[in-house]
């Protein structure tokens, strides 16, 4: 495993070590390879992140303009999941040391799939003084048979119409982590911080004695996480002794002929052209699935996109009510676009079938193109509705023949027009009253009529499954502290009887990646890796609009504050900013395009704008497809794989004390390096394509 594992990274430009692990080793000689058409011998900071003896606007060899008079002291590259804070001059101190899978120092190198998007980060560092009036462009990439992969110019709501679209930039806004996100992972063994935030440890994961939040690598840094679309911006500075991450992705259209696809990265500065980057595509000869293997859920808040956008929660104004519903729905598309199913508040009332909004979600109109729609699952409906989402419906139906008469109007009306999708009756979330949860699933269960098929789900520990046995879906929390066979034979359970569901939700270190802010950037991508592993049906966040936290403390500026759930009590010497239930960006992926409560960050377009967060996961979910489409073609194969990559997760840590099972002192399975990552993707594509080959 470990050698086939070297051989896709050394194709990638990567050396590797022993134990198969990335080591960043200069793929490059450290110098231009490009023969300049003069000698000139001022020393910049080149393309590639090496210092260079050309700054004049001179060509190449090979016809590519290298840097002119640039004040950016370095430019390139990197998947993004390698999270360079914003204060790193990486390539300024030492351009080899940042090359990597995408860089080898002069190109970007990136490679998919049809019906895929590929995404790289290009970071821009100013290390001698500020840099104004930049602007970055990618405007098309050409491939064989005169194919391209296209991108149109477009201002304000225009970054909501994908059609000829398939090239986006984004400018990313930062956050600073102030303190840990308390429920992302526990403190007791700093092997389950992200790596970036641990302090020196030594044995089990015990910090060393007298260090403390100042210690942690990461501390008060600001992270990369907004990925506001570049239309919106414009021209930026950026700030002496700091970098600028603008992010790439590159949506490869089904039907794309396989091959290499070309095209620039342009850099100017104040309207003179200082970089042209060289980008290639390989584009490989199979296609990712319109449904994902992998099946998510995450909650869009109606309240929260109408109180932000328009100003009120519940507005009656019929102008405001149809912007409500335009905004919502592309809420619904952007999370499609990342692979993500989004679920909202339906069946509030006792009225079957679900409001009119719904049929172009549930058809797949809305993800067309007479919906300016074009991307991952175009033409495809979602896969999901959950009824009475967080117990809505409770207010609404009342006893046993009230319930029964709900739960056989929505089977009739699905059996009818949508007999495909999946829906449940979202019960109540994380309530100890297991009696009473019982009693309302037995009410459906024990249905005279088709509303017995009317699967139920709440949220609770899968351990308390059997304490309502009448229940479809304990969704469960990935927090699995407890003994491993009761975890794995109860998930097996729910996971393999036609009428039970297996989900789990949220994500808390090391039994999965966490959806912490701070978190490494391939923590998501290995949350998907576990939950295919594991055979999870679907994997739930709780939400991601929850702009003002109604349990700890009212609205959050989220473009400003990294903290959106729990309370900032006071600071700590070992976790800074803390509080009760202190997360940084939990319950967030999506920000607000317009902001009515906060009138200072809006950006005056009527849609949301995505977070990195949910590109990382997105990668994830379209590993997932890659392992599907392999695993048909060599199960051995890929399970070794899977194994290698994520040795363990969830239950499968165990314990450190049976009889308290509460505990346990580990580090992560999974390596934190994106090249590790990008060279296994590489591997589950000669299996894909060696079913072709015979």
């Amino acid at each position: 495993m470990v050698v086939g594992l070297c051989v896709a990274l050394s194709v990638m430009g990567v050396s590797c070590s022993d134990d198969g692990q990335a080591t960043g080793t200069d793929a490059g000689t450290g110098a231009d390879a490009d023969a300049d058409s003069d000698a000139d011998t001022d020393s910049d900071t080149d393309a590639d992140g090496d210092t260079d003896t050309d700054t004049d606007a001179d060509t190449d060899a090979d016809g590519d303009t290298d840097v002119m008079d640039s004040n950016l002291t370095a430019v390139w590259a990197n998947t993004g999941e390698d999270k360079v804070t914003q204060d790193e001059l990486r390539a300024t101190a030492d351009g080899s040391a940042v090359h990597n899978s995408v860089w080898d120092g002069q190109k970007i190198s990136i490679f998919g799939a049809r019906n895929e998007v590929v995404a790289f980060n290009l970071i821009l560092e100013a290390g001698d003084g500020g840099v104004g009036n930049v602007s970055v462009s990618l405007d098309g990439l050409s491939g064989p048979n005169s194919a391209t992969i296209a991108t149109k110019p477009v201002t304000g709501d225009g970054v909501f119409d994908w059609r000829e679209r398939h090239i986006e930039l984004f400018y990313i806004r930062y956050l600073q982590i102030k303190g840990l996100s308390d429920v992302s992972y526990n403190l007791y063994d700093e092997r389950h911080v992200p790596h970036n935030l641990r302090r020196p440890w030594s044995g089990d994961g015990t910090a060393n004695p007298g260090t403390g939040w100042s210690d942690r690598p990461g501390a008060d840094k600001y992270y990369p996480e907004i990925a506001v679309p570049l239309e919106l911006v414009g021209d930026f500075s950026v700030v002496d002794q700091n970098n600028q991450s603008i992010w790439c992705d590159i949506f490869i259209p089904p039907g794309s002929p396989a091959g290499v696809y070309t095209g620039t990265v342009v850099i100017t500065e104040g309207g003179a052209t200082t970089f042209n980057i060289p980008v290639e595509l390989t584009v490989h000869d199979f296609e990712l699935p319109q449904v994902p293997a992998i099946k998510t859920m995450t909650y869009v808040s109606r309240s929260n996109i109408n109180r932000r956008f328009i100003g009120e929660e519940w507005p009656s104004d019929p102008t405001d009510v149809a912007a409500s519903v335009l905004i919502t729905d592309r809420h619904f598309q952007l999370a499609h676009r990342h692979k993500l199913t989004a679920i909202a508040i339906e069946g509030a009332s006792r009225a079957a079938p679900p409001s009119a909004e719904w049929t172009s979600r549930l058809d797949g109109t809305l993800f067309s193109a007479a919906h300016q729609y074009d991307g991952p699952g175009a033409d495809t409906g979602l896969n999901l509705l959950s009824i009475g989402t967080y117990g809505a419906w409770i207010a609404h139906v009342d006893g046993e023949a009230e319930m029964q008469e709900y739960a056989n109007g929505w089977v009739d009306w699905f059996e009818v027009n949508h007999p495909d999708v999946e829906y449940f009756l979202y019960l109540i979330d994380e309530s100890s009253d297991y009696e009473q949860t019982e009693q309302w699933a037995n009410w459906v269960e024990t249905c005279s009529g088709a509303g017995s098929a009317l699967m139920t789900l709440a949220t609770m520990r899968i351990q308390n499954g059997p304490l309502c046995p009448s229940l479809d879906i304990p969704a469960t929390v990935s927090g699995v502290r407890g003994v491993p066979d009761e975890w794995e034979a109860l998930t097996v359970h729910y996971r393999d009887l036609p009428d039970k569901r297996a989900y789990y939700y949220n994500g808390v270190r090391p039994f999965v990646g966490s959806f912490a802010t701070e978190d490494d950037g391939v923590s998501l991508r290995a949350t998907s890796w576990i939950q295919y592993k594991t055979g999870i049906e679907r994997w739930f966040f709780w939400s991601s609009n929850y702009w003002r936290d109604n349990w700890f403390g009212g609205e959050t500026n989220v473009f400003q504050r990294a903290r959106t759930f729990g309370e900032f009590t006071s600071v700590s010497d070992i976790s800074g900013e803390t509080g009760n239930s202190y997360s940084n960006g939990d319950g967030v992926l999506l920000y607000p395009g317009t902001d009515e409560v906060y009138p200072e960050e809006s950006y005056g377009i009527q849609g949301p704008i995505g977070g990195l967060r949910m590109k990382f996961w997105r990668r994830g979910i379209q590993d997932g497809d890659y392992l599907a489409l392999a695993g048909a073609i060599d199960p051995t194969a890929v399970q070794g794989i899977i194994e290698a990559r994520v040795p363990k997760g969830l239950w499968e840590y165990g314990v450190d004390n049976p009889n308290d099972p509460t505990y346990v002192h580990t580090d992560i399975s999974w390596s934190i390096d994106p090249d590790v990552w990008e060279a296994t993707r590489a591997q589950l594509v000669e299996i894909i394509l060696s079913k072709k080959q015979k």
